[in-house]
């Protein structure tokens, strides 16, 4: 869900040629989600196996990545650990997938197409098996991939701050609330796509935020940003302070600073607003990871893609020899020399 800032902060359009030569954490769990509401068959039910298994995270993966790769990239994704006893936000996603689980049925019921492709799409669930098979198909295709002790976002903005990659990328601001001195936003799923449903099609770019620039822009101090969204609402107190936007919460931040907390009413659920400050300040992250791009196991891979979830042979050795030809780049242009 993330915070919603998207209205006060600035950003620059920018082009995978541009990219090239640099690593990236990429939040795994976001980018997953994406892929398995996103990639679906024309009646709004995801791509499956012929043992009726859920693909379309792999195809999401193994694609993305090869095309990031192909770009010059140098992609690692980061999973999600044990999320902090205090966040509220998968409570209220599940209550909001069990409604659409209900209205998903209602309208298979009744042959209502376009309910089905809707409520589809909302039902979703991220499975353990997804996040595992994606994992193994990382492995076999050389990419490494890290796991979080706590948030995947908060792992990867430490990674970002240490210089180990260059930007962490996510669709949502969490990651420049946690650190990140630079967020890339639309990583994976950038092209031309359709807007959820509406028969429109636009085309979608990346997007570089800088934490200096946003913070810079506005007037307020990272902490002082953190606090705009917890007016607004995070994972660890959804909904934020109702009648509360963030051009308002903005306004109120720059007048109080963070005091401005203090003047509206919280929630009697919600976690303290000492233990989400301070979590996003300083989030449980770990060291123990090795950045090492590797040549895919070709053999394995096609066993696992092809012999065990019906993937198109010619189409993942094409993948593949996409994917190698694009780690040979070696590009060392960063996007430092662009901006």
């Amino acid at each position: 869900m993330g915070v919603q800032i998207k209205d006060i902060v600035e950003w620059k359009k920018i082009s995978f040629d541009r990219l090239g030569g640099n690593r990236v954490a990429i939040d795994a769990f976001n980018t997953l989600y994406q892929f398995i509401t996103i990639i679906r068959q024309r009646d709004g039910t995801p791509l499956m196996d012929s043992r009726g298994r859920v693909t379309s995270h792999l195809s999401g993966m193994l694609y993305r990545t090869a095309k990031l790769a192909e770009n010059g990239v140098k992609p690692v994704y980061v999973f999600d650990g044990k999320p902090p006893e205090f966040k509220l936000v998968r409570a209220q996603r599940d209550k909001v997938k069990r409604e659409a689980e209900k209205k998903l049925e209602e309208a298979k019921k009744t042959g209502d197409d376009e309910g089905v492709r809707k409520y589809a799409s909302r039902a979703v669930r991220l499975e353990k098996h997804m996040i595992d098979d994606s994992k193994k198909l990382l492995t076999l295709l050389g990419v490494p991939w890290v796991q979080a002790p706590s948030e995947g976002e908060a792992q990867a903005a430490y990674m970002a701050e240490k210089g180990d990659v260059w930007a962490a990328a996510s669709q949502d601001f969490d990651s420049l609330l946690f650190g990140a001195p630079k967020l890339i936003r639309n990583m994976t799923m950038s092209g031309r796509r359709k807007l959820p449903f509406k028969n429109v099609y636009v085309d979608v770019y990346p997007e570089l935020l800088r934490l200096d620039e946003v913070i810079g822009a506005l007037g307020i101090t990272r902490k002082q940003l953190i606090c705009v969204g917890l007016l607004v609402g995070t994972d660890f107190n959804p909904g934020g302070i109702k009648g509360i936007g963030p051009k308002t919460a903005l306004d109120l931040v720059r007048k109080r600073g963070c005091d401005a907390l203090n003047d509206v009413k919280w929630k009697a659920e919600w976690p303290s607003i000492e233990t989400v400050t301070r979590f996003f300040l300083k989030p449980p992250t770990t060291d123990n990871y090795e950045l090492v791009w590797k040549n895919p196991d070709t053999d394995k891979l096609l066993d696992f893609m092809v012999g065990e979830h019906d993937f198109s042979e010619d189409r993942v050795l094409k993948t593949v020899m996409h994917f190698k030809q694009g780690l040979k780049k070696g590009r060392q242009t960063g996007l430092e020399d662009w901006f």
